[in-house]
């Protein structure tokens, strides 16, 4: 009777580092997208505001950093209107720097979960990195606002056909976020001091970035290490597609690409490694 029974699902114990069963995620899917509504829903269910916090913290920083970095600091922004220069860089480097905090929690935050049932451990981080872009197009629209108000006004800056590159920066910005994510959450399992470091880490990272300067202020003896940064060419191509300022080269882009494979591969490997065991741990 038993040899005539054909199952639709087998769960049985990985085998090996490589072994990764990426079909079983796109089975999965309909359980991301739940995930996905999950964390936008729960992130502002009991807030006075509720998805307004997407425009009002860029918004806020954006007002910061004109007053601090640009009319206290003077540090020049390339003769772009200062809240366009520092609201294009809040922008895109918001949604990296969301998607590898959320991410690095991962295992931490849903022990109970993965403790229960089961389902691909990989779902849950593929499904902050979208549920993401839900805030990532809600502020670039309002940046888009900014955009056309300061065009009405006559400010001088230039969109241009760069502006198409967009999606392929965002899923840089997202692979980048998940690799780093999941490399963090897969330590943190042993390692629960490593949480702490992150938001203090991704502050010193933003820094580091071309965010509240522009790369053509750095001197050249500096420049190598800002441009080594992965983040640098996904922020500058994106003000440059936007505004018409900033530094285009494929090649550094080409770097952020192959620099987000490598990490992202690491990543799931590492990932792979630690939900076999991570239980004994968390």
């Amino acid at each position: 009777m038993t040899e005539n029974q054909n199952w639709t699902l087998e769960i049985k114990p990985k085998r090996h580092l490589f072994d990764i069963n990426f079909k079983e995620l796109w089975h999965y899917r309909d359980l991301i997208m739940l995930f996905v509504r999950r964390d936008f829903v729960s992130k502002y269910k009991q807030t006075i505001l509720g998805p307004l916090w997407f425009v009002i913290q860029p918004l806020l920083t954006t007002l910061m950093f004109v007053v601090v970095f640009g009319n206290i600091a003077g540090i020049p922004t390339d003769g772009l209107p200062k809240i366009l220069f520092y609201m294009t860089g809040i922008t895109a480097w918001n949604y990296f720097a969301e998607s590898l905090r959320a991410t690095s929690n991962t295992f931490v935050q849903n022990a109970g979960i993965f403790g229960k049932v089961y389902f691909p451990r990989l779902t849950m981080p593929i499904s902050v990195v979208i549920s993401g872009l839900i805030q990532f197009f809600i502020q670039f629209l309002f940046l888009v606002a900014f955009m056309i108000y300061y065009a009405i006004v006559g400010a001088d800056f230039s969109p241009n056909i760069y502006v198409l590159l967009i999606p392929v920066l965002i899923f840089i910005m997202a692979g980048l976020g998940l690799g780093f994510g999941i490399i963090i959450s897969s330590l943190t399992t042993k390692y629960r001091d490593l949480t702490n470091l992150v938001s203090f880490g991704v502050q010193l990272w933003m820094y580091a970035s071309p965010i509240i300067y522009p790369l053509s202020e750095i001197p050249e003896k500096y420049k190598i290490f800002i441009i080594a940064n992965p983040v640098t060419p996904i922020i500058e191509t994106f003000r440059y597609g936007l505004l018409g300022s900033g530094t285009f080269d494929f090649l550094y882009l080409l770097y952020s690409f192959g620099f987000m494979v490598v990490v992202l591969g690491i990543g799931i490997l590492l990932f792979n490694k630690v939900e076999q065991s991570f239980m004994d741990t968390v």
